[in-house]
C-alpha cells in the first residue's frame, strides 16, 4: 500500500479483509512517500502508486483523496492533508475549514478519491468514489480520522466521525473506489 497514513491502511485493509491481498505498508519496504506534485486525485494516486511498485518490485495500490467544499470552489481538494500546512495535523485542517466556513449557509461538500493499482511497468487500473455531506458548524463525534468529525452524513444524521467502521466502509468514497477496484483487479487477472 503505497501510503504511511496508519488510518487509511487500516481502512483499506479492513475493506480488502478476505480477498486473499495482504496490505504492506511501503514503509515496510523502507519506501518513502512520493512527492504528491499531481494537480487532481487521479494524478496524485497514479503518482504514489507507480512508485511503490517500482521501489518494491510488487503491485501496488495508492489512493489519493479528499474533501472538495462547493463554497470553497473545491478546497482543500488535493491539498486536504495538508491545508493549514505542511507540517499540519488533522485538527488544524479541521479548524482552518470551519474558520473558513463561518457564517456561509452553503456548506455541501463530497469527499473523493481515486485508487489505482499498478504493477511494475504495468498498465495502472483506476476506480474512483464520490460520498456526499455538508460540513458541520463544529466537530462531532470521535472516530475515524482527518475531516470525519466535521462531515455530516445525511442518510445517518450524524457525522462520518459517529459512523462505526463498517458503516462508514459502506458509504465512504474510498470503500466505493476500493470496491470499484477490485472488481477491476479480479476482472484483469481472471
Amino acid at each position: 500500500m503505497a501510503s504511511g497514513n496508519a488510518g487509511k491502511i487500516r481502512e483499506i485493509a479492513r475493506l480488502l479483509k478476505g480477498l486473499g491481498i495482504d496490505v504492506v505498508a511501503q514503509s515496510a519496504f523502507a519506501v518513502e512517500d512520493a512527492a504528491e506534485t499531481g494537480t487532481s486525485f487521479r494524478e496524485n494516486s497514479l503518482i504514489k502508486a507507480r512508485h511503490a511498485a517500482d521501489a518494491t518490485g510488487l503491485p501496488a495500490i495508492a489512493d489519493d483523496s479528499g474533501l472538495v467544499v462547493d463554497a470553497l470552489d473545491g478546497a482543500p481538494g488535493v491539498y486536504s492533508a495538508r491545508y493549514a500546512g505542511p507540517d499540519c495535523d488533522d485538527e488544524a485542517n479541521n479548524d482552518k475549514l470551519l474558520t473558513q466556513l463561518e457564517g456561509v449557509s452553503d456548506r455541501s461538500a463530497a469527499f473523493h478519491c481515486v485508487a489505482t493499482f499498478i504493477e511494475p511497468g504495468g498498465k495502472p487500473l483506476f476506480a474512483e468514489g464520490e460520498w456526499r455531506g455538508s460540513i458541520l458548524k463544529q466537530r462531532q463525534g470521535d472516530g475515524g480520522f482527518g475531516y470525519d468529525p466535521v462531515f455530516y452524513v445525511p442518510d445517518c444524521d450524524c457525522s462520518s466521525a459517529e459512523l462505526t467502521q463498517e458503516q462508514k466502509n459502506a458509504r465512504s468514497h474510498r470503500g466505493q473506489a476500493l470496491r470499484k477496484l477490485v472488481a477491476l483487479i479480479e476482472h484483469r487477472f481472471s
